[in-house]
């Protein structure tokens, strides 16, 4: 069976967004583009590395272009989207793996979410070349989603991703550790409540 690759150029719409209340949320990429709707599930640390690696890349290229680049420093605020996600969400694969790439002479960045496989091996040189494998087998490699994006659709993604990573429990002020609706055991006083 052939690769499945969800390929949008230019979408509608590609965000980070979530399912659930805080602390059981799911996360979500999810593209949209002439009646399509692509939604992948990964993990909260995934979106946050995503967007981080965006923002990163793009100020990079900002810079060696030496700010000549179609990449605007900081997300427009007319390119702020906070509706939700898409309803029915339909995941279509977990991710495993990321990639980023700024196309130059499109000027274009490049976003790639791969499926989570999981390789079996009976050493670890056995799985170092099963992955080796699966990464050039670019006709039967797992299913992909790949979301090509201008400077500012990029900027807008992470600013939008970052908040929804940020949007979850409140940090606790003493173990950093997120607080719940139904209360928060502290280590840092050895599991104890202070009275006021």
């Amino acid at each position: 069976m052939s690769r499945q690759v969800f390929f949008y150029d230019l979408p509608d719409r590609f965000v980070a967004g979530t399912v659930g209340l805080p602390g059981r949320r799911s996360f979500f990429l999810q593209a949209v583009a002439s009646g399509r709707v692509t939604s992948v599930a990964l993990e909260k640390t995934q979106v946050a590395a995503l967007a981080e690696r965006i923002d990163e890349l793009l100020d990079e290229v900002v810079r060696r272009s030496g700010g000549s680049a179609p990449v605007p420093a900081v997300s427009p605020a007319e390119m702020a989207d906070t509706a939700p996600l898409e309803t029915p969400v339909e995941e279509e694969f977990r991710v495993g793996t990321m990639a980023l790439a700024w196309d130059g002479d499109e000027e274009r960045m490049i976003v790639e979410a791969q499926a989570l496989v999981e390789l079996e091996a009976d050493s670890d040189e056995d799985l170092a070349d099963a992955e080796e494998r699966l990464l050039q087998d670019d006709e039967n490699g797992p299913p992909m989603l790949r979301v090509r994006l201008t400077g500012t659709m990029a900027r807008a993604f992470a600013k939008r991703a970052l908040d929804v990573v940020n949007a979850g429990r409140p940090p606790c002020p003493l173990c950093s550790l997120p607080l719940d609706p139904e209360g928060h055991v502290c280590p840092r006083q050895n599991g104890y409540r202070r009275d006021a």
